[in-house]
Parts: structure tokens; C-alpha cells; sequence
């Protein structure tokens, strides 16, 4: 973002990202955008019963939404000026929770004009791996607003 201070302009974005969020997928799970470093998003989420399956472990679509937004906030931070939207998504498992906080974060793998690819990976708070993933994301022209 380049309008005046970068960071402060960032840390705007991120606030209106998170009010917008509460209606959604987003604020029903509980996500929060937990930082941002210059290259790595991290996002947490706080795990509630009802996002447990039905062996009580925290269910594979949660992981792969966290998965997925994390690294779309990676590239929305990136391209601030386009939309971007995700065309392929790769997970893998790998230890189960049910309970405590998780930790996703993000970082960029590889941009182009019209085409991003990024990482994430699902931590508990003391850092055992819980999932990675991998995603590809297509930028598009942002549609002028309408008046």
C-alpha cells in the first residue's frame, strides 16, 4: 500500500478486513488476522466444539479454509489494487486437534502478472504440524465501483 505510511495504511486494511469478516465464513469459525511481517500472514483461531467432526478432531474443511484464506490474505496484501481469487488448492494432513489455538501462516511462493502461488502451514501454538497446503491464485482487474 502506498499512500502515506505503508504500515499504519496495513494495519487499516487489516481492521476493515476484520469487521467485514464478522458476517462471514470467516468471523462464524472465529478466525483473527494475527500478524503480518513484511512477508508472512498469520492468522489463528481459537478451536470451539462445533468445529470438531464427528471422531471430535477439528474438521478437514476448517483446516483448508484457514489454509486458503491465509494465503488469499498473502496475495490481497500483495495486490491491493486487483482481486484475486483461488483456482487450485492442495492440502495435506497431517496430525489431528481438538483442542487449544492454531496458527496458520502464509507466505508468497511465486507471482506473475495474472497468477500467484503461496504456501501455509496449520500449527498448534507450541508448533506441532497439523497441515500444509499450497494455492494458486488468479488476478483479476478490480471492477471500478459503481457511484
Amino acid at each position: 500500500m502506498d499512500i502515506g505510511n505503508p504500515a499504519e495504511e496495513l494495519e487499516k486494511q487489516f481492521e476493515r478486513w476484520q469487521k467485514q469478516g464478522e458476517s462471514t465464513f470467516w468471523g462464524l469459525l472465529g478466525c483473527e488476522f494475527a500478524g503480518w511481517d513484511g512477508k508472512t500472514v498469520t492468522v489463528a483461531l481459537d478451536i470451539k466444539p462445533q468445529l470438531l467432526n464427528l471422531i471430535g478432531i477439528l474438521h478437514g474443511g476448517v483446516h483448508a479454509t484457514l489454509i486458503d484464506s491465509a494465503m488469499g490474505l498473502v496475495v490481497m496484501i500483495l495486490r491491493p489494487r486487483e482481486n484475486v481469487v483461488t483456482t487450485n488448492l492442495n492440502l495435506n494432513y497431517v496430525a489431528p486437534a481438538s483442542e487449544g489455538r492454531i496458527l496458520v501462516t502464509a507466505e508468497l511462493l511465486h507471482a506473475t502478472r495474472k497468477s500467484m502461488n503461496a504456501q501455509a502451514f496449520v500449527r498448534t501454538e507450541g508448533g506441532e504440524l497439523l497441515a500444509f497446503g499450497t494455492g494458486t491464485f488468479r488476478v483479476m482487474d478490480r471492477k471500478p465501483e459503481s457511484p
